[in-house]
């Protein structure tokens, strides 16, 4: 599977169906997991995962936000760019586009990556998702 630099919901992140390729680009501990960005909620459902019930109101109507239940770390987002790629893949591992501590650099990310998929607007650094760590009774946010 290929790994593709796009502009994500929050900011520019390396996109693959290959945990491993991402661990290798990322220099990262295999202990630390990669978020799993799906495409809908649907698709998050017939992947298997559950939300408790009462936090699914808040998964729903998220934006911008991971969410972690039993140690996964999941988002629901539309990718931005218009590429028939990204609509036809159901879900994707995340990460940050970058070394591991460091900032984006477009040359690192250019030699890592087998597709770039841009628009108009270009790749962009900006804030990373919230974080909130949820289970059957509370919510606790952790960025």
């Amino acid at each position: 599977m290929n790994v593709i630099l796009a502009q994500t919901d929050t900011t520019v992140g390396f996109l693959s169906q290959d945990s491993k390729k991402l661990y290798e680009i990322k220099s990262r501990k295999t202990s630390k997991q990669f978020i799993k960005v799906y495409q809908n909620f649907k698709t998050f459902l017939n992947d298997g995962n559950r939300v408790p019930l009462s936090q699914r109101v808040l998964v729903r109507r998220s934006k911008k936000t991971t969410f972690i239940i039993k140690d996964r770390a999941f988002r629901v987002a539309s990718l931005k760019q218009n590429s028939q790629l990204l609509r036809d893949t159901s879900w994707f591992f995340s990460t940050s586009a970058n070394e591991s501590t460091k900032s984006f650099k477009r040359n690192f990310c250019e030699e890592k990556t087998d597709i770039i998929i841009e628009n108009k607007d270009g790749l962009k650094e900006n804030n990373s998702s919230s974080l909130i760590k949820i289970n059957n009774i509370k919510r606790r946010k952790l960025r």
